[in-house]
């Protein structure tokens, strides 16, 4: 990942992580380590679990 300040909770960031499997470069090497794409997915998946609670939270 970039320097810059991500607004996902790292804790949210880290199990996503864990999901798609490049859990392991963050734990060895840190975010730089992971590749652009893998960042996107990240940010993907975050944004469709927040969408998730916001569409239950409407319910």
């Amino acid at each position: 990942m970039s320097n810059h300040k991500s607004n996902i909770p790292k804790s949210e960031m880290e199990e996503i992580a864990k999901e798609l499997g490049v859990y392991d470069k963050v734990k060895t090497n840190g975010w730089k380590d992971v590749s652009s794409k893998d960042c996107g997915n990240i940010v993907t998946k975050s944004l469709e679990i927040m969408e998730r609670s916001m569409k239950d939270n409407e319910k």
